[in-house]
């Protein structure tokens, strides 16, 4: 349930269930004054009784109308008589502290109670006289003389009905008190079910301030709660991811140095020998001059190469090198790499072929020059790893439904199957007598983030010491041929 819908409830709660719980102590109340105290609510005694208080207010409304001069004037006494007649009321004149009008034989005891009752700040004037309840009107008149007088207007109600009064009195409490008490109760549990989900996101929160990324957020309370929780936990999941990537990053860029200081200094180190040995005189000859220049340009070309596969590499991992992608015909861009490499293979008495099993599909869209790049280095890695006195590298070329896949496997030592899917990581070589071999280390992880550009893959798969297979996977274009026909 959503806040809102929760709110709403609430409030309809607090609304409703006052009412029905002051409904039920109304039923208690006249069921205990009815069966136990003998005491009947009469809501016609309670309807009587209003209706007379309006007339006296009438009564009296009129009399202050008029502009009474002498409160002993018979006209006057005869309007209220004729007044009050409807309610076989009664009225008593008080002038000073002489009654001057008593129209019942009503003792002085009790004309002295309704005038104490008459001059009451009391809202429900009442008196009872013999047995009977009379309402009580009085109206204040100034006369003519400066002298104050009283008009006491009294009407007979039968029974008193106090029990209806204590009704209503009831009522009003019994709402008040209910309405407080679920009002409270209502608050409370509202406010637990925000404010605990709540404490328990601030907790979380605070762990991971602290840089407790562990600290998992429970999703509690309602909708949006949990919608703010879920927020909170991708975000810390993201934020524990970054920083285990950055660790990972710092890690691979540690090794990265090392990698690349080790891989430097030897050919430094052997530059560094031969020019000490042409300082020193140990090249005494021409010849052996020569021959020391030869190596130190080919150490120096190594560190270029390597230097050079570095920076693309780099640029490759942060997408600062563009790829201009076109449609090939794919068989005659194999063919045409295999006759720029052969000549060097042939030195190295490596034969080469192309087996092309495509059925229909000869096109692909690819970046010439970068795929030109993982082909030759593919293939260089397989020439300067080769064990066999006659090499051999097999182009097969086959296709699936959506994508055409490129083989490019050679007859070398092979890899060890443990170690076949390292062999695409930065500086990685198989074993420990490939460490000297000419290189940067970086061939393959360039290829392998050239074709993750061009959304293909690359794996490979070890013979064992028959050789190794690398594999690339590069979706195809497919051609219409039947909508090619109807144009021919």
């Amino acid at each position: 349930m959503d806040i809102k819908k929760r709110v709403i409830v609430s409030n309809t709660i607090i609304a409703i269930v006052p009412v029905i719980i002051t409904i039920i102590v109304v039923f208690g109340f006249l069921f205990v004054s009815s069966k136990f105290l003998k005491r009947d609510v009469d809501y016609e005694k309670f309807k009587n009784r209003v209706t007379i208080r309006a007339e006296l207010v009438t009564i009296r409304n009129n009399i202050l109308k008029q502009n009474i001069q002498d409160i002993e004037d018979t006209e006057l006494q005869k309007e209220v008589s004729h007044g009050l007649s409807s309610l076989n009321g009664e009225f008593i004149i008080v002038k000073g502290h002489k009654i001057i009008v008593n129209s019942k034989e009503i003792n002085k005891i009790d004309i002295e109670k309704c005038i104490e009752v008459a001059k009451s700040n009391t809202v429900d004037k009442k008196i009872k006289i013999n047995g009977c309840s009379y309402l009580i009107e009085d109206i204040d008149l100034n006369l003519k003389d400066k002298t104050s007088a009283s008009l006491i207007l009294l009407a007979p109600i039968g029974e008193d009905i106090n029990l209806f009064n204590k009704l209503i009195v009831v009522v009003i409490i019994v709402y008040i008190i209910s309405f407080i008490v679920i009002n409270v109760i209502m608050s409370y549990l509202l406010s637990k079910r925000i404010i605990n989900p709540i404490k328990i996101l601030k907790k979380a929160t605070n762990e991971i301030s602290m840089g407790n990324l562990n600290c998992e957020i429970i999703e509690d309370g309602d909708k949006e709660i949990q919608e703010l929780c879920r927020g909170f936990e991708i975000m810390r999941v993201q934020l524990k991811d970054s920083i285990s990537m950055k660790i990972k990053y710092d890690d691979n860029r540690k090794v990265l140095v090392s990698s690349i200081s080790h891989d430097l200094k030897t050919p430094i180190t052997s530059i560094k020998g031969y020019v000490e040995g042409i300082l020193d005189g140990v090249a005494n000859t021409p010849e052996k001059r020569e021959n020391y220049l030869k190596t130190i340009y080919s150490k120096a070309e190594h560190i270029d190469h390597m230097i050079d596969d570095l920076l693309l590499y780099s640029k490759l991992d942060l997408n600062q090198i563009p790829f201009n992608f076109e449609k090939i015909d794919i068989v005659e861009y194999f063919k045409y790499c295999i006759c720029e490499i052969e000549p060097e293979l042939i030195k190295s008495n490596i034969k080469i072929q192309l087996k092309n099993d495509l059925n229909n599909c000869r096109y692909v869209i690819m970046d010439r020059e970068r795929m030109r790049r993982v082909i030759l280095n593919i293939i260089e890695n397989s020439r300067k790893y080769m064990n066999k006195e006659q090499g051999k590298i097999i182009l097969n070329l086959r296709e699936t439904n959506s994508s055409i896949v490129i083989e490019i496997r050679d007859n070398g030592p092979g890899i060890n199957n443990n170690e076949i899917n390292k062999i695409f990581d930065r500086f990685y070589r198989a074993d420990s007598a490939r460490s000297g071999a000419k290189g940067s280390g970086l061939g393959l992880s360039i290829a392998k983030q050239i074709v993750e550009g061009h959304k293909g893959r690359i794996w490979a798969v070890s013979h064992e010491n028959e050789g190794t297979s690398i594999m690339i996977s590069l979706g195809k274009v497919i051609e219409n041929r039947q909508r090619e026909d109807l144009f021919l």
